[in-house]
């Protein structure tokens, strides 16, 4: 009676002391699970979310693999206080086929609300629920001069499922229409137009890995809500985006980044600037691609006068 009475105690002195280990290796693996969509394995660097491999407040932000019909197919740190990604990261892989799907069923990822839900998927998301940790329909609703900003495009996916994956509300933040649809919609076009052409190995397999991210607005003091969607959602100051592949045909990897104040287009036919990886950090502060062989200090502008003439691409001339 004794030795069961001391192993039932041995038992829970070791259940109270795991339950109060923090779930620092989750959180760390959650990265390494998905790390396919990064370059070998290493997230964007950004000062005070993630140093390494790691992310630095693990209540707020939470890496999402994002999946549907259970593949994973692509990668999301999401930021639960301010509701929209700091960024997604996927590989390009070209274009498979598909259209862009119709009626735009968003979803929510049930995980951000509990973490013990049985569905890893990603779910159709309820028009009229306030969700506590990320954006929903009503939000969205509630903005006539924002849409939703895609962080992975759907024109950049490779087949239908892909393309309805990147349908949801954690890929997505408030973005000016006239940014969204102009200037940052030809960068999108652009930079496809781009990676079709080169990002492929000496065997033809086309692979270039893409991030995507917003720099929140910061909180006004007077007024909380003020540069936030139905006084709930962060509308980014900036959004930005950078690329990086290995390109047979040049015998180098290539890259470049991009970034844009999330306002209005001042004018007709606008382009975002292509910038090095070196002013991207060097601005935003943001190691796309940390530990990397991308070149720090070229652009792909010099390929782009071939594309001018060709339909769908919007590269600047």
């Amino acid at each position: 009676m004794v030795k069961l009475k001391t192993r039932s105690l041995w038992f829970l002195a070791a259940f109270l002391f795991l339950s109060t280990v923090p779930t620092v290796a989750e959180v760390q693996h959650a990265f390494s699970l998905c790390e396919g969509f990064l370059l070998q394995g290493n997230p964007p660097q950004i000062p005070g979310i993630v140093n390494g491999r790691n992310i630095q407040n693990q209540n707020r932000y939470k890496p999402i693999c994002q999946t549907y019909n259970n593949v994973r197919r692509y990668l999301t740190l999401y930021d639960t206080r301010n509701r929209i990604p700091v960024f997604s990261a996927y590989v390009y892989r070209g274009d498979n086929g598909g259209a862009r799907p119709q009626g735009e069923l968003w979803k929510i990822e049930p995980q951000l609300e509990d973490e013990k839900a049985a569905s890893k998927n990603m779910v159709d998301v309820e028009a009229k629920k306030v969700y506590q940790n990320q954006a929903g329909e009503t939000d969205y609703a509630a903005g006539i001069q924002y849409n939703r900003g895609h962080f992975f495009p759907s024109t950049h996916a490779f087949n239908q499922d892909d393309k309805i994956s990147t349908f949801t509300l954690t890929n997505v933040a408030p973005q000016i229409t006239a940014f969204n649809g102009e200037s940052w919609g030809r960068m999108e076009r652009c930079v496809k137009c781009v990676m079709q052409r080169y990002c492929a190995d000496n065997n033809g397999r086309r692979q270039a890995f893409v991030a995507v991210g917003a720099i929140p607005s910061a909180e006004d003091e007077k007024d909380p809500n003020k540069n936030k969607l139905n006084g709930r959602v962060n509308i980014p100051s900036q959004l930005w985006s950078a690329f990086c592949c290995f390109s047979a045909e040049s015998n180098a990897w290539i890259a470049s980044a991009f970034w844009g104040n999330n306002v209005a287009d001042t004018r007709p036919n606008q382009h975002m600037r292509t910038r090095t990886l070196r002013e991207l950090n060097n601005n935003l502060r943001i190691d796309a691609f940390t530990n990397s062989r991308c070149p720090l200090d070229t652009t792909v502008t010099g390929l782009y006068p071939q594309f001018a003439n060709q339909r769908g691409c919007d590269c600047p001339t």
